[in-house]
């Protein structure tokens, strides 16, 4: 990196099982909103978030909330394309979502490939921390270090996209975005092709979402 002004744009994953709040760690991210009442995203939507990175660095991140439905399993691979880094998230209140981790990274290590072969770097997000039980909570991160070492991811964040008591904000929400922006910005191979430019489409307009009945909150 230099001091020149530079533009980049990220696409960057947003996957894991149906309801496990993808949809709202973005909107919280995004629009600084939360609700209860998210419909399940179908195919997939999309966000985009503008980080003044630096002085001399803005980011533009384009955040794919890819549905978490095992019917769209196959789509998925398709919506894959041109990623430079991935959210799995996970409800921590649903054990079957976080044993359903180990298929989402296993699915991206396999559909993804970067210049170099090097591996798309992914952050587990340990979702819905609110409710996780005071004296549990070091158990289970001593659980998911030993998890993301072993299984290929850059770091694991509790999240929560509620604002919670004794927070201002969302929890470790925007700490996890830009960790994984930065760990992007200092791996060169991942910047290949993605400084902005006038021939870049910010959003893929052939790629519809729709919403149906199903909450995902």
């Amino acid at each position: 990196m230099d001091d020149r002004s530079q533009e980049f744009l990220f696409k960057v994953l947003v996957i894991g099982d149906l309801g496990v709040g993808k949809t709202s760690i973005i909107k919280r991210y995004v629009h600084q909103l939360f609700s209860h009442n998210y419909r399940a995203t179908i195919g997939v939507d999309f966000a985009l978030k503008v980080m003044q990175w630096s002085e001399n660095t803005l980011v533009r991140l384009q955040l794919w909330d890819i549905a978490g439905q095992e019917r769209f399993g196959n789509m998925t691979r398709v919506y894959y394309k041109e990623a430079v880094g991935a959210f799995v998230v996970y409800d921590v209140t649903r054990s079957s979502t976080f044993e359903a981790v180990t298929k989402w990274k296993h699915d991206l290590d396999r559909n993804v490939y970067l210049p170099g072969d090097f591996p798309l770097p992914v952050v587990l997000l340990a979702n819905k921390c609110d409710s996780v039980r005071t004296g549990e909570d070091k158990m289970l991160a001593n659980h998911l270090r030993s998890y993301c070492q072993e299984n290929g991811f850059l770091n694991w964040f509790y999240t929560s996209a509620k604002v919670l008591q004794f927070h201002k904000e969302n929890v470790n929400i925007d700490e996890a975005a830009r960790f994984l922006v930065g760990h992007i910005l200092n791996n060169k191979h991942l910047l290949i092709d993605h400084q902005s430019n006038e021939d870049i489409v910010t959003l893929n307009e052939t790629v519809t979402s729709t919403r149906k009945d199903s909450r995902c909150c």
